[in-house]
């Protein structure tokens, strides 16, 4: 009788009588099941800055598994193709997978139509993209992502972000992604303008990497080991990856910066405000 209930997905006898069916076979209850002897690494905060001519897209170079630092020198920042720019965060497997898909449909699709796809098409590919792997997202292999590029049509930069369904929104000036995006935006919030320039800008999201740190599986730059962040900026030009020099510049200024003031600049109060009586400048 207990073979036949088992075969038709009910519990065995020992459950369905009066008693503590736990004491009969205490591993069926979820909280008793061993968990995984491994964890797939997640990490890498990924971070972007427009400015006038273009954007600056950022990311670190970390990976935890659980609380355990399982790569110091992951790449999640690579070019789409030549006007735009692709971060991806969450499961390291799953999002190079999904960044060499896009790069390569993104060049079939040139290719065959003789002309690149609008920076509206990719953006809206790239969503597709991300939906398709909504179930490895429901197994705790989520991937999440951000993506840069001069919109030719619109003679401007364009900044979107993706949740894990494939979700898409257009960021205005700033955006950040991964474990440690709550600092990072908190920090391009104070420091982030109208008017900045392109090292102004990259400037900030070194800065902004920096503050994601405070997350334990965020990190910023591993001075010690000359690993700093990924940094690349993306103009009417093209796409372009600072030097690793470049940036170890941008990383040195911001470290002796922190060592004055260790919450980082802060962004000015302006000194004209509008009279609350004549609603003019005071």
């Amino acid at each position: 009788m207990a073979a036949e209930t088992r075969s038709a997905g009910r519990a065995p006898a020992a459950f369905l009588t009066p008693g503590s069916p736990s004491a009969h076979m205490p591993w069926w209850f979820p909280g008793d099941r061993p968990m995984p002897s491994e964890e797939a690494p997640h990490g890498t905060t990924v971070v972007a800055a427009t400015f006038p001519g273009g954007v600056v897209l950022a990311c670190d170079r970390r990976a935890t598994t659980g609380s355990t630092l399982s790569q110091q020198n992951p790449e999640h920042v690579f070019p789409a193709d030549e006007h735009s720019g692709l971060g991806i965060a969450g499961a390291p497997g799953p999002a190079v997978d999904a960044g060499r898909l896009f790069q390569s449909e993104l060049e079939h699709f040139e290719k065959v139509e003789g002309s690149p796809l609008s920076l509206e098409g990719k953006a809206n590919r790239l969503a597709g993209l991300v939906r398709g792997h909504l179930g490895g997202a429901l197994q705790g292999l989520a991937v999440v992502a951000l993506f840069a590029g001069w919109d030719k049509e619109r003679r401007k930069a364009r900044l979107f972000t993706y949740d894990a369904t494939g979700g898409r929104s257009e960021e205005a000036g700033f955006a950040a992604l991964g474990p440690g995006s709550v600092h990072a935006r908190g920090s391009l919030k104070k420091l982030h303008g109208e008017g900045v320039s392109e090292e102004q800008a990259a400037t900030a999201v070194v800065q902004a990497l920096h503050d994601a740190a405070d997350d334990s599986a965020a990190g910023g730059s591993d001075a010690g080991r000359q690993i700093p962040p990924v940094v690349a900026a993306i103009t009417e030009d093209g796409y372009r990856r600072l030097e690793q020099a470049e940036v170890s510049r941008l990383v040195r200024r911001v470290h002796e910066g922190r060592l004055q003031l260790p919450n980082g600049p802060q962004a000015p109060l302006s000194q004209a405000h509008p009279d609350r009586r004549t609603g003019r400048d005071g």
